[in-house]
């Protein structure tokens, strides 16, 4: 592992100040369909080309993902910037402020570098591999809650588009379970959010059933260095190609595991 992570902090942090600012003072404009209920504003790309532009001219030998306009750049390197210019557009532009920017850098599959940004709530998260996890300049620290029934769940929106029935079956049953046994399950519509409050011990844990990289890049490496287990659906280690992003307090990590393998099991029996 080489410096790069903590001395690359300051772009990260530079870069979203730049999306911050965009996000903030622009109306959400026209929308354009990504498919079924699927959708981006005239904000996420321009968010996104302000941040690729930064990006590019401050680090040109790392390619770029972004959720709107793909890869871009040199894919052998070993590190990538991921970028979801607006996380939670469904709610941004129906003006709910549960919503935020999200750039990470992974090397070699790993996040090593994360920053969140709620626009609406004046809040920022950074972290960078083995220096901790912060909101502004305070460092945060997971939830230390250790029985399941006293823990508040968020979960990832249900599923749209092709395969969405199947795959709401279990996110459904999942919620099912969920509701039966921890004290409250969330759905905030924004996996950064999800993650970072999961960082900062508002969440106990964070279940999204999938692993888009410019969702959740950012989130895992802040959620993991304030002591948070963060791993694929099946407890294995979380990386670049997990099926799904779990993150939770260290001492009920076991009993949600159990919840989601229950899940799975009970919707292919319906």
């Amino acid at each position: 592992m080489t410096d790069a992570p903590a001395s690359l902090l300051p772009v990260a942090l530079q870069a979203t100040e730049i999306a911050s600012h965009l996000v903030r003072t622009r109306v959400p404009g026209l929308l354009t369909a990504k498919g079924d209920r699927d959708m981006a504003s005239e904000v996420d790309y321009a968010v996104e080309r302000a941040v690729r532009d930064y990006l590019k001219e401050r680090t040109p030998n790392i390619a770029i993902l972004g959720e709107e306009e793909g890869i871009t750049g040199d894919t052998n390197s070993d590190l990538l910037w991921a970028i979801d210019p607006v996380d939670g557009t469904a709610n941004f532009v129906r003006g709910i402020p549960l919503c935020g920017f999200s750039l990470g850098l992974i090397e070699r599959g790993r996040p090593v570098v994360g920053v969140i940004d709620l626009p609406f709530l004046g809040t920022r998260y950074h972290a960078a591999q083995h220096t901790g996890a912060y909101v502004g300049d305070r460092r945060i620290q997971a939830s230390m809650t250790t029985d399941l029934k006293d823990a508040i769940v968020a979960i990832g929106d249900y599923a749209v588009g092709e395969g969405s029935e199947a795959k709401n079956r279990i996110r459904i049953t999942l919620t099912e379970r969920l509701a039966a046994n921890v004290q409250r399950v969330r759905m905030l519509g924004s996996a950064a959010i999800d993650l970072a409050w999961v960082a900062e011990g508002k969440l106990d844990a964070s279940i999204t059933l999938s692993n888009k990289p410019w969702d959740t890049a950012a989130g895992v490496i802040i959620a993991r260095e304030a002591g948070a287990q963060v791993t694929d659906q099946d407890g294995t280690d979380h990386t670049f190609n997990s099926t799904a992003t779990i993150a939770t307090a260290p001492a009920v990590a076991k009993e949600i595991a159990t919840l989601i393998i229950d899940a799975n099991r009970l919707a292919l029996k319906s």
